[in-house]
Formats: structure tokens, sequence, C-alpha cells
């Protein structure tokens, strides 16, 4: 039997035991249990079923995307459009039956994933039975395979690319051939274009660092001439301008786009020039999610601070305690298996290379990144290395310990299979050890149960911190305290099973052919207990019976030129029945947007300028609310239970309309607050921030003159197109979101779009008749879409070159 063959039928059977680990999941009618699934990415994979199979590869690059739906008009310039050449992700959600599709989305990517790991560490050197542990680290280590309750579908396909970048890097440094660094690029792309650009981000950090150490290396210890270390340089570089230009369709929108973000710019609330000048997040959101330096016991004992973040309903029978340490919550488990890291040691003292000093920094600083705000490591970073503090959730980093973690695992093991390495006093040294840990986790254990009293009162506050879903009380700190203990008992009689092991194979009681199978499948033991309590199922949402709720059928019969404001509830069903609605939550909002909604008040003329005529309330708050705003809302329609109302706006304004008169504000805080003044009239007012370029009415005048009328004729997504009859000279303003990916025509010739309002659009029209055009298109966008499609008609060419010198034998694979 072939190399390849015994690889491709090793593949197959560990295939077979992820289907096996996740068949709960997998062959169920049921959906995963977590709000990102269950209320975004189910409904917008829902009819992938139903499409043909050849549309699944049809990809439509027109159009940068404007979103009329949501967020009053949303748009990334054109950054996700790159999603469409995710073929894989299509062809899994047609193949499979909904909503299963999803579970076998991210069980097949975490697969993925266990196989680019597989193939790194071969290539490395190590034997197939400990590639195959380090692609099980990577794919079923609690830190990833708990994303999966977490809902992060995107997450997870993003981060199984992550070993294959390696494992073409290390291709690439092994045979100096520039189709390997190409190659490295091309699979960095798709890694981003699958849209969680943190993880693809924290990834090209990670291939800077593995690039720069092993080119120095190489050079240092190759002794390598000026002509080669400048060969290494250039692939480098090459590697890096072919990412860039492959990447350009998403990578030059979101660049774009980011800049007028609250990730990218500071908002009117920013105190000091130099944060205006610097942007970004502000320190304690970004740093919000840090790994607390005691939560790095749980990569011990893994339930030490509890298991789940207990979001979307209570938490399964399997678990005891929600999550209750130092981070708003919890969405994943820091544990990766107790395996790993008791091989760990081995690589350290017997195998000091590059690739186990390579995975060792991946671990290091992967963690001191992941520790955020606690480390001055993560701080440094984020006060002068470009684009770390447009993120949050530093413990995001945790994929690349974990991948350190499982190259230096499969290390560990074949060390411990080195009939050499056994007969050394070191490996004598490194037994003791692994001896010490049952017991001092069992003389924990101890200290947990007779000093129970006493650590309760020392740590009571932490014990009793209140969640969103629990309230401070006797029970829960007990609660939460009989689970740590019970977690630090498991973790012992683990430990016990490894020593126990480990002390059988030195004393000759169990053969080297036996022990990888035995640690395996106590490696699986452990992680699959633990991943059991992520994996929590419900039935799926109809959104059938959603748009036939009495609130949204109703509001499905009104103009959808007028918006909805829902003050209860999630938004979305609304959205994805086709109502276009005022806000939707994103943690990345414009940054023009964002002040807008800091400074909402429905007592004014904002939700009036942005069309939003209807507000769904509780009954109560209803009632509250067409007190207190006088008039300005009265309800319309109420549901069968009486439990919902809708209120209709009395003062809303049209789509598009004419003002006589501009008033140009200097300063934007001023701006928001004079957009709140009772005596603000946006129908007589536009609030601009530079002067007319045409004379307009004085607007201290006493009397203004009737400025005329306009008429919406078109209302799509990328295009709105407005008949103007000004029978002065005006402002035409439009009920849409001031964004500079806009470009206007008035009269066939291009016209300028000037803010108004602080977040709405407008154009200056002499007196007349106009037919004014507004469509959505990106210089960005154009520009990245036509360096993506050349970078892959290049890559294909040297694809055939290089696929024809292998035929010819010039070439060994």
């Amino acid at each position: 039997m072939t190399e390849r063959k015994k690889d491709g039928l090793l593949l197959v059977g560990l295939l077979t035991l992820f289907i096996i680990l996740f068949a709960k999941i997998l062959f169920t009618h049921q959906i995963v249990r977590a709000p990102d699934i269950i209320n975004e990415f189910y409904w917008a994979v829902k009819d992938t079923s139903a499409r043909s199979f050849w549309s699944l590869f049809r990809v439509d690059l027109a159009s940068a995307g404007w979103d009329l739906h949501i967020n009053s008009g949303f748009t990334t310039e054109g950054g996700g459009v790159s999603s469409q050449f995710l073929f894989f992700r299509n062809l899994v959600l047609w193949l499979f039956p909904s909503p299963a599709n999803i579970a076998w989305y991210m069980v097949l990517h975490l697969f993925f994933g266990a196989v680019g790991a597989y193939y790194f560490c071969r290539l490395i050197g190590t034997s197939r039975v400990a590639a195959v542990l380090a692609g099980l680290v990577f794919a079923l280590a609690p830190e990833h395979a708990s994303l999966i309750n977490a809902g992060h579908v995107m997450k997870i396909a993003t981060i199984s690319f992550t070993p294959w970048v390696f494992y073409f890097f290390e291709k690439g440094f092994k045979t100096r051939r520039l189709f390997w660094f190409l190659t490295t690029a091309l699979v960095l792309t798709y890694q981003f274009f699958h849209t969680h650009w943190q993880i693809a981000f924290y990834t090209c950090l990670a291939v800077a660092i593995y690039g720069i150490a092993r080119t120095v290396a190489i050079i240092r210890t190759e002794k390598a001439s000026g002509k080669e270390s400048a060969r290494l340089f250039g692939l480098n570089v090459a590697l890096l301008l072919f990412f860039l230009t492959s990447v350009a369709i998403s990578l030059a929108p979101l660049a774009n786009w980011s800049k007028d973000t609250n990730r990218g710019a500071a908002t009117v609330a920013s105190v000091g020039a130099a944060a205006q000048s610097k942007g970004g997040l502000n320190r304690d959101e970004a740093m919000a999610w840090s790994l607390p330096p005691e939560e790095l016991g749980a990569f011990i004992i893994p339930g030490f601070f509890g298991t789940s973040r207990q979001e979307a309903g209570e938490n399964p029978k399997n678990i005891t305690a929600y999550y209750w340490g130092r981070m708003n919550f919890s969405q994943t488990l820091s544990y990766m298996g107790l395996l790993p890291w008791l091989l760990v040691p081995l690589p350290l003292i017997f195998r000091r290379d590059r690739y186990t000093w390579l995975a060792t920094a991946a671990i290091v600083l992967g963690v001191l990144f992941s520790m955020g705000k606690y480390t001055l490591f993560y701080n440094l970073l984020f006060d002068h290395f470009p684009g770390i503090n447009r993120f949050r959730v530093p413990k995001m980093m945790m994929f690349i310990p974990v991948l350190g973690l499982g190259v230096l695992g499969a290390l560990g093991l074949d060390l411990l299979l080195d009939e050499k390495v056994r007969q050394t006093k070191a490996f004598r040294r490194y037994l003791t050890g692994i001896g010490i840990l049952p017991a001092a986790l069992l003389v924990l254990l101890g200290i947990e149960a007779f000093g129970k009293g006493y650590w309760i009162q020392t740590f009571i506050d932490q014990l009793g911190q209140p969640t969103r879903y629990e309230q401070t009380s006797e029970q829960l700190i007990v609660q939460r305290y009989v689970n740590l203990m019970v977690e630090t008992g498991f973790a012992a009689g683990l430990a016990a099973l490894f020593a126990t092991t480990f002390f059988l194979y030195q004393r000759g009681k169990l053969s080297a052919k036996l022990l990888p199978v035995v640690l395996l499948a106590l490696f699986l033991i452990d992680v699959s207990r633990v991943n059991a309590k992520f994996m929590f199922l419900v039935d799926p949402p109809h959104r059938e019976s959603a748009a036939k709720t009495p609130d949204i059928s109703y509001l499905l019969n009104q103009s959808k030129q007028f918006r909805t404001l829902p003050m209860a509830g999630d938004p979305m069903p609304y959205a994805a029945a086709g109502i276009p609605v005022m806000f939707t939550s994103n943690a990345v909002q414009q940054r023009r947007w964002q002040d807008y909604l800091d400074n909402f008040n429905l007592a004014s003329a904002m939700p009036d300028i942005l069309n939003v005529r209807y507000l769904v309330e509780p009954k109560g708050q209803a009632a509250q609310d067409v007190a207190t705003l006088k008039g300005k809302f009265a309800p319309v329609f109420t549901s069968p239970d009486g439990g919902t109302v809708i209120l209709e706006s009395r003062t809303v304004l049209p789509k598009a309309w004419l003002t006589p008169t501009a008033i140009p504000v200097d300063n934007p805080q001023n701006l928001l607050t004079a957009l709140q003044n009772p005596a603000f009239n946006p129908r007589v007012f536009a609030l601009v921030e530079s002067p007319p370029p045409i004379p307009l009415a004085d607007f201290r005048a006493q009397a203004y003159p009737d400025p005329g009328r306009a008429q919406v004729t078109r209302y799509e997504g990328d295009r709105i197109d407005v008949d103007a009859d000004a029978a002065v000279n005006a402002m035409l303003v439009l009920g849409e979101k001031y964004y500079r990916g806009w470009r206007a025509t008035v009269d066939g010739k291009p016209s300028e779009i000037y803010p108004v309002d602080y977040v709405l659009r407008g154009i200056y029209l002499p007196a007349g008749k106009h037919k004014v055009s507004f469509v959505f298109d990106p210089v960005p966008f154009k520009i990245g879409k036509r360096l993506t499609l050349a970078s892959f008609a290049f890559f294909l060419l040297m694809l055939a070159r290089e696929v024809r010198f292998r035929r010819q034998g010039s070439l060994s694979v």
C-alpha cells in the first residue's frame, strides 16, 4: 500500500470517528441551540437546499450590496461579496437536510482543520499516530468544539484553515518554491472570505512571526549566501503581495468601510485629540474579554469556573454551574485536553529544534495575547501595533495556542515511543512529574473539601457574582463550589489514569503499539465528556409561522418606504420577513450612525427623518408612550391576544422631501443637540456641515417659500430614483443614511451628495423639474474586484504550470 493510500485510509477512519462523536447533532431534526444560529445563520442559509445544483457555484460580483431592511440601511461596501466563493458551504448545506446541515457544516470544518494539522505534523516529520493526535487536539479541544454551542459557524470555518496555512507555508520553506508561497497566500485569502476577519487577522499575525522566524533560522543555520537570503526575502514578499491582491475584493472595501465605523474612527463622545486621530475601540471595551490569569487553571480542571454561558435557555441536566469567572460571559471553555499538556515537556527536554520552539512560541505568545488587559504584552500591542485596537475579545487568539499544543503533543508522543528516550534519567524524572500531578490534584481536592467553609467565605464575592440569568444566593454559591470540587475530582482521576498508563508502559506491561491507542482513547473520553455539555438541541424556528404573526402580517401590508422600530424582542424576524427596521444590533456600527443612536430621542424629529412610521411595543409600554409623546404616535393595531400594539407616527416624513433653507452647523455635537430641539422642523430646515453652494431662503426669515414636491419612483438596494419639482432653489433630503459609497446624478449629470441632519444624504437643486438618481457604487470594491480576479487568473496559470511539470516528472510532490 502506498503512503498516500495509508494516509487516505487513516483519514477516512478519522472522519468516521468525528461522525460518531458528533452524531447527536448530525442525525437529528433539531437545531443547535445558539442565538447566532437560530436568529441569524439559519435564516440566511435555510433556502439553500431549494436551489438548483449549478446555482450553488454561481458568482455575481456586479453589486457591492446595500441592505435596505436592517439598521436603516447596511453595507460592508462589498466586503462580504466574496462569500459567494464559498462553494463548499453551499454544497454541504444543499446536500444535507435542514437544520442538521448547519451542524454538518461545522463538524466537517472541524475535520478539515484536523486534517490540516495532521498533514502539517507529517510534513515536519512526526509519525502518523502522532499526527492524528495533533488533528484531534486541534478539532476536539473544547476551546474549539464548544464554539458549536456559541453558534459561531463561520468562526469555526475560518479557524479550520489555520493548519493548512502553516502546512503550505512550511512546504514553501522546505522547497523554496514560489508556487507554495502563492498557495499559502491563496489559503489565507480563502480563510478571509469566510467573513470572520478577526480570526483571519490573527492568523496573519502568526504567519508573519512564523515567516520571520523560519527565514532567520534558515539564514543562520544553513549559512545561506546573499543570493539565497535575497530569494527567501523575495518569496516572503511575493506571499504578502499576492495575498493583498487576491484578497482585495474583501480587504479593499473593508479597509475603507472600517475607517468610518466605531472601530476605525473615534465617535463624537471620544475625549482628546489623540483618541480622535487613533480611532478604534476604547480600551475597556476592547479588553473586556481578556482571559483572567486564574483561569489558566481551567487548562487542567475544565469546569473550575463553570461550563456554559446559559444563553437562549436553561442549562441542560449535565451542567451544574454556569460560567462565573471575571469575563462578561464565556461562549467557550478554555480546555484543550489533559494529554497534550502531559506530553509537552518531552519535546522541550529531548527535541529542542525549530518546530519545538515555534510551537512553544505559539502557546506562550498566544496565551499572553489572550490574557489581554492582564499582561503588559497585549497592552503594548494595543497601544502601538496597527489593527489590534480594532478588535475586542483578546481571548479569540486561543486558536493559535491550540494548534501549537497539538504540534507539541504530536512531537511528545513520538518521543514517548522512542526507546532511547525511555532509557534516559531525564525521562525517569519526567515520569516522576507525571506521577506528582494526580497527587497534587488530590491534595487540592482535599483542601477544597476540608476548607469548604473558609474558602467560600474568602471568595464569597466571586462565587456569588450574579449573571443575567442567576441572582446571588446561598444555593448558587454552594452549587458553584460543589461543581468546582467535582471537576477537580475528575481532573485528579483522569491524571491518575494517564500516570498509570505511563508507568505500565515504562515497566513493559503495556506495549509500544498499544500505548497510543490507550492514550488516544483516554483523550477522547476526556474531551468528549466536556464537549457533550456544549451540544444543546431544540426544535428549529419557523419563519413561516413568524411571518404570519399578526403584527408582522399587518406591517407586510404597509409601504416598504417606511421603517419599523420594534421596541421589545429581536428585530431580525421583522427584517427577515422583508420589513425595513430602523435598528438591528451590530458590534460594528457606522460612526455617524452610532452617534445618532446614542442621542436618539423618540419625542424629537429624529425618528421622523428616518421614516420611522411604526413602533411595535408591549401593551403597557405603548399606553405609556401614547401618553408621554403627546399625540406623536397613535395605536393602529393590537394583536388578538392584546399583548402587542403597533403605534403609527403622525409626524413621519416621506422617503424624500424638499427644504427651502439650510443651516450650516460647524460642531457635530451641536448638530445632534439641534436635532432634539422641539423647534427644529425638518420640513423647513436642513442641518448641514458646510455653506450651501447655491442661494437658499434665509433661515432667519419670518416665512419660508413652498419648496415643491419630491416623489421616489424607484426604491431598491443599490439604486433610488427621485422625481423632484422644486419651486425654488432647495435641498432634496433623502431619508437614507449618508455614505460616501453612494453616487448621484441630477438630470444625468454627476452631483455631490452632502450629509444632512447628521445621518441623512441630500442634494442641492436649482428651481425646476429634475430626475435624481442615487446609485451605490463604491470605488474600493471595483478596484478590489479587478485585483482579485486578476490574481485568481494568475494562480490558475501557475497551477497549470505546476501540473505540467509534475506530469513531465521534473517536480516531486
